[in-house]
């Protein structure tokens, strides 16, 4: 079927309210939806790194920024009130399977209770039309299939981080039958989703132990990249192909939530995952300079992480009419295109403007 992509006549106006929106992810969507001349209002802790994102590309600029923990029931509630969103989207988390290993409790009470917070604090705003929740690819029980999980498969989790998102999916499917169901007396109807993305690369993300910042780091210092499990396999793909797809998403739940809420894969077809070195691969290549990578070698116990994990998006193409529209290939060289930017202290809110420009024209 035909790509079709955002509609540019429905976000004029219209009140969003983003968590998360210091992040990368987040970061990315707020820029996106300020373009799209939406009225955005972000809700996260600071900045998580340094440098960021968030404060690189001046994503504060033309939006009410409230740095705030999602974790603060009565203050999230109060912020939602006071501003009244029609579409809200969800993607305050703690991200970092490594930190949620050091720890759980706090990243239970971020992913979980926090996406409980949120979900009570919607029932008490009328004008919300819309909410998609971030999750992850991680969420399912992951059995080392060759083939992509699809959206009806079993939940689960082997570590925190996965097992929180997995919890995540849960509280949002408790929240969507017992307070946004006409099935429900007094209930008002409401279209939730639940998205799950794969692994996520561009440009501005600056966290520790991922494969695309942990490479800027070591190219920019001269050194090899060091890769801790070069054979794995994973769906990456650009930040801005499944914000492509939430904001669609969005768009759909806001005019009828029948068909369109319930969980979503966003990911490339699988046949287009690769595995770990071909991405370090790639990318060195790109980068030029000598870049270079290793295989890092391992002593003692290593914590687990899936060898092969890949996503179905099958229903995103066919339903939604999504499909991913940068393959690795480019998706690595808008990344490398945005660090070497930085690194030359260029404009990074004109350059991110400019290569969400360049994917929106591509559909």
């Amino acid at each position: 079927m035909q790509t079709v992509g955002v509609d540019p006549a429905f976000w004029p106006g219209r009140r969003v309210f983003v968590t998360g929106h210091t992040g990368f992810m987040g970061g990315w969507l707020c820029l996106w939806l300020t373009r799209l001349g939406a009225k955005v209002a972000g809700y996260s802790l600071s900045p998580p790194t340094r440098p960021s994102l968030f404060e690189a590309a001046g994503i504060a600029d033309g939006m009410c920024s409230m740095i705030a923990d999602v974790r603060d029931g009565e203050r999230l509630s109060a912020a939602l009130r006071e501003f009244a969103p029609d579409v809200v989207l969800h993607l305050a988390a703690q991200p970092l399977v490594g930190q949620a290993r050091n720890a759980p409790v706090e990243t239970y009470a971020t992913n979980v209770m926090g996406t409980v917070n949120l979900l009570n604090a919607i029932r008490g705003v009328p004008s919300i039309s819309a909410a998609v929740i971030a999750t992850t690819d991680k969420v399912y029980d992951n059995r080392e299939w060759p083939w992509g999980y699809r959206e009806t498969d079993r939940l689960g989790g082997k570590e925190p981080y996965a097992s929180s998102k997995a919890c995540t999916e849960l509280v949002t499917d408790a929240f969507r039958h017992s307070y946004f169901s006409r099935d429900g007396e007094g209930m008002r109807r409401l279209g939730i989703a639940t998205v799950r993305a794969g692994n996520i690369i561009g440009g501005g993300d600056w966290a520790a132990n991922r494969l695309i910042p942990d490479a800027v780091r070591a190219f920019a210092a001269g050194k090899p990249l060091l890769l801790r499990h070069p054979g794995a396999v994973r769906p990456w793909q650009h930040v801005l192909d499944p914000l492509r797809g939430y904001l669609m998403l969005a768009e759909r739940l806001s005019h009828d939530a029948d068909g369109w809420e319930g969980a979503w894969n966003f990911g490339p077809a699988e046949d287009h995952a690769h595995t770990v070195s071909a991405v370090a691969g790639e990318m060195t290549r790109q980068w030029g300079n000598g870049a270079t990578w290793v295989g890092e070698s391992h002593d003692g116990d290593v914590p687990y992480e899936a060898g092969l994990l890949t996503l179905n998006s099958a229903k995103a193409r066919k339903v939604l009419g999504w499909t991913p529209l940068w393959r690795l290939e480019r998706a690595l060289a808008a990344a490398v295109e945005w660090y070497k930017a930085y690194l030359a202290e260029r404009d990074m809110g004109e350059l991110c403007r400019r290569q969400i420009a360049a994917i929106q024209g591509a559909n």
